[in-house]
């Protein structure tokens, strides 16, 4: 069995270590606690048995075990059923890795299914045993804490994810090109899972919050769990704030992009421009100096004694009244 921890806790207090489900299951019995189990990875047939012993909704079990699912909260009679998107911000690929954890509440149970190595459920757990007057407040404590855990979590990834949409600002007027837009849009991507990640949280603690009296969670609990909510709705902000600076972003750089083609055709014209000028300038000349090059017999002009001067002119004639008419269309 892929247990990672297991415990059962009396008014907050961790009274016994089973080495086994069935120890659990025992000690829940014997001393009226609540038992706290956290599986990683767990096979089928294992979570089924936790499942049966616990009478766990098939569909939140089926969930669990396929993965892959969108953050939600769901209620199956008195129990609880939370899905819940981790994530952490890799510094060396500059992407967000998000984990999966689900968590199964009840009047006396908490049980944690992950599929990833995020959160450290280990810490939240040390955390609530520091503090037994929390914890004493049963598994809906658990479930806040989880909760605290995985938004906390989400500021450094904010941060990030904020220094990578600066660094992309600073080289927006640069360079640009087709890199940049490409790191944008990767960068938007993550944005969008993140509140994919995110967002729901904010239904989930609602819901949470609306049910509170009609359950009985304790008030100083309610208001543990505002906290965690306006938390959950400052990252909804910045990431809408995000997404809306790297939309223009996009915009912005595919709009520069264009003016700097545009640009670069407009210089590459003015050179053809320049180009053609003066080599319609040189054909002249080589146009009257090919005909009289043609050395026929009877052509007066070679016999003519000013027959040389007056190509020579023709020439110049032709060069420069060419070189006025291309520097009036600003082509030289």
């Amino acid at each position: 069995m892929p247990i990672i921890d297991s415990a059962v806790y009396v008014d907050g207090h961790r009274i016994e270590n089973p080495a086994s489900l069935d120890q659990t299951f025992e000690y829940m019995e014997a001393h009226g606690g609540m038992a706290w189990i956290g599986l990683l990875r767990p096979a089928p047939e294992e979570l089924e048995r936790v499942a049966a012993e616990f009478s766990l909704h098939p569909l939140a079990v089926e969930d669990a075990l396929a993965g892959h699912q969108r953050a939600k909260l769901e209620r199956y009679g008195g129990n609880l059923f939370a899905v819940l998107r981790p994530a952490r911000y890799i510094d060396e690929t500059e992407t967000v890795e998000f984990g999966e954890l689900h968590v199964f509440i009840g009047p006396d149970y908490v049980v944690t299914v992950r599929h990833a190595e995020v959160p450290d459920l280990a810490a939240v757990r040390k955390r609530l045993e520091k503090n037994p007057d929390l914890l004493a407040r049963g598994p809906e404590a658990v479930l806040y804490a989880i909760l605290d855990e995985v938004v906390d979590q989400y500021d450094p990834v904010a941060r990030g994810l904020q220094n990578d949409v600066d660094e992309i600002e600073d080289q927006l007027f640069g360079e640009g090109g087709a890199d940049l837009t490409q790191r944008i849009y990767e960068l938007a991507r993550e944005v969008i899972h993140f509140q994919r990640a995110a967002e729901p949280l904010r239904d989930m603690l609602e819901a949470l919050l609306r049910g509170a009296d009609k359950y009985g969670v304790d008030l100083e609990l309610q208001r543990s769990l505002r906290d965690v909510l306006d938390h959950v709705l400052r990252q909804c902000e910045k990431l809408t704030a995000l997404r809306a600076i790297l939309d223009n972003a996009l915009t912005v750089n595919a709009t520069l992009v264009t003016q700097r083609q545009t640009e670069t055709s407009l210089k590459q014209n003015e050179e053809v421009k320049k180009i053609s000028g003066w080599a319609a300038i040189l054909f002249a000349p080589s146009l009257v100096g090919g005909i009289y090059g043609m050395n026929f017999k009877n052509m007066p002009e070679l016999d003519w004694t000013f027959g040389y001067p007056m190509a020579l002119a023709l020439m110049a004639a032709t060069s420069v009244g060419l070189w006025f008419a291309f520097k009036r269309k600003h082509w030289l």
